[in-house]
């Protein structure tokens, strides 16, 4: 008799491997990402004009690559041109600071190639600390942020996360649909044996061309309720979402784009609802606070219920003054979410916010920790994972 589910959101902050600006200072991160995306858009221009020429040449500057194609090994470099076909600079010899450098392709016909973010090795002990938070949340099934792809996740899953008698995945069912983020940085779904994706559907085309709505996706993962199980047999929709950062500032662009993959994924939503599923859990990374503008529309125009509202609900804090799910956990942070249809809701028996795997204040002691976090660096994630029990009796 299947009597419980539980489901958690955590944002993993990558597995094995982060671009090598994350790890820099906000402002110095900002320019560099910005740089990054701003230089290959302008790469797919069909023309390259003399105004196009100019700003790839100040971003090229920017990115450290006017001179050479950067080097991983200069610890100061933080991208690479990848060259494939054609020539995009003409580099003259004797000319250090690069001011003749010229771009001498015509267009995106021309040449192939793009900027590729550096990515660097997260922490042995950062990586096995990630495990141990899943490992004790001991959730059935796992929307997971920021996965590098679906067969680094399935790696980290069949390597990290295993049972304890039979050695076998507790995770065996891994997926991830690569998104929209052109660092790499996913979103996707871990399902214990019990519960096997039985059918999903992407959301990354959503949108026009060249302007989509999701800065990585809104999947639908689909599940069935076991046999033994009060639900038996009817459907479970998981959509896991990962909203536009204030990376960089929280400017008057950064919010509308919010706002507006917020409507999408309400628009997803009360879809599924019309279409008759009744049992929808709406999770991940919405990257702003529930009073916000931003999302409204899916926190106050719907009838799905924050999990801040379920009883008992343990916040992970011996002081309970911490109601925010990233970084110190103040009331400003928390930007993660475990939100319920009405069916869900009325079954959930248990709620909370698991923070063992994070580095509280500068010297880590604002709430408990894992003994195996020594030092910042080696904490599992800047996020607390959130978890729900729903009631299948």
């Amino acid at each position: 008799m299947v009597q419980q589910i539980r489901i958690a959101s955590y944002n993993v902050e990558n597995l094995f491997s982060r671009p090598r600006a994350l790890n820099q200072p906000e402002p110095v991160a900002a320019a560099v990402l910005r740089a990054h995306a701003r230089v290959n858009e302008l790469f797919e221009q069909e023309v390259y004009t003399p105004a196009v020429k100019a700003e790839m040449l100040q971003l090229l500057k920017e990115l450290k690559l006017l001179r050479d194609d950067g080097d991983a090994t200069r610890t100061s470099t933080f991208a690479v041109l990848r060259r494939i076909r054609g020539r995009l600079l003409r580099r003259p010899q004797n000319d250090p600071d690069g001011s003749q450098v010229t771009v001498v392709a015509s267009g995106r016909s021309a040449w192939t190639g793009w900027v590729d973010l550096i990515k660097d090795r997260i922490d042995e002990k950062a990586i096995t600390n990630t495990a141990r938070v899943i490992r004790e949340v001991g959730a059935d099934v796992v929307g997971i942020v920021e996965a590098e792809d679906r067969l680094t996740l399935a790696r980290f899953t069949d390597s990290l996360l295993l049972a304890p008698v039979t050695g076998d995945p507790i995770y065996p069912h891994v997926m991830v649909i690569d998104g929209n983020d052109p660092r790499g940085i996913d979103v996707g779904i871990l399902s214990t044996a019990g519960f096997p994706v039985t059918r999903m559907r992407s959301h990354i085309d959503d949108g026009p061309f060249g302007d989509r709505v999701f800065s990585r996706d809104c999947p639908e993962y689909w599940f069935t309720f076991p046999a033994g199980s009060a639900l038996a047999g009817e459907q479970l929709v998981i959509l896991v979402n990962h909203f536009k950062s204030k990376f960089g500032g929280n400017n008057p662009a950064s919010i509308a784009r919010r706002k507006r993959q917020s409507k999408q994924t309400a628009d997803i939503y009360n879809a599924l609802r019309t279409a008759g599923v009744e049992h929808i859990v709406v999770l991940g990374d919405f990257n702003d606070t529930p009073d916000s503008e931003a999302l409204r529309p899916l926190l106050v125009e719907t009838d799905l219920t924050d999990i801040a509202s379920v009883q008992p609900f343990d916040d992970g804090d011996p002081d309970e003054d911490r109601p925010g799910t990233f970084g110190n956990g103040t009331k400003s942070s928390k930007i993660d979410y475990l939100l319920l249809s009405p069916s869900m809701r009325a079954r959930a028996n248990g709620a909370g916010i698991f923070r063992k795997g994070v580095w509280g204040g500068v010297n880590g002691t604002l709430f408990p920790h894992f003994d195996t976090i020594e030092a910042e660096h080696q904490a599992a994630s800047d996020h607390a994972a959130l978890y729900v029990d729903i009631d299948l009796d």
